[in-house]
């Protein structure tokens, strides 16, 4: 599956080639393709499985806004993982378990802004939430990036930024 995906982004790549460097080309084709999953995931959790109803778990009450973007988060976060281990940042010489923990930390925050950009788009701004949750995507990108290169997978002695 690893060499698959690499050629298909190989194939492309030569088109992105003066625009991006290859790592932030699989960067972002892969973030992309699992950040467009997510959305999916959202948008099919939100009006399908949850019915735009709140999920009562007896002990906690969630607004589906916030269960549609947990259960998303369920199956992109590993994807997510391995798409950027095996896929965007190969050359990185942490163990496993040490990228696993700090990928955890760096989305722990890309968690933290998406439940407070959810919040604040949908209740306080009124826009519909797959909308919002486009919008709370795009700001969270960058960030992330930075944080998933520069900490997540860093390579010793590789320049920030």
């Amino acid at each position: 599956m690893k060499l698959f995906i690499e050629n298909i982004l190989d194939l492309f790549y030569p088109l992105f080639k003066r625009f991006f460097s290859k790592r932030t080309f699989r960067y972002a084709a892969c973030g992309g393709t699992n950040t467009l999953f997510d959305i999916l995931l959202f948008f099919v959790n939100y009006n399908f499985i949850l019915h735009k109803q709140v999920l009562n778990l007896g002990i906690v009450v969630i607004s589906p806004h916030i269960a549609a973007f947990l259960l998303a988060f369920l199956i992109t976060f590993p994807t997510g993982f391995l798409l950027m281990r095996y896929i965007v940042f190969t050359e990185s010489p942490l163990k496993g378990r040490i990228q696993f923990f700090r990928y955890f930390v760096t989305v722990s925050f890309s968690i933290f802004l998406n439940y407070v950009f959810l919040k604040l788009f949908v209740e306080h701004f009124h826009i519909y939430p797959t909308i919002s949750k486009v919008i709370t995507t795009f700001i969270v990108i960058g960030f992330s990036y930075m944080l998933q290169r520069n900490f997540s997978f860093k390579v010793k002695g590789s320049r920030s930024l």
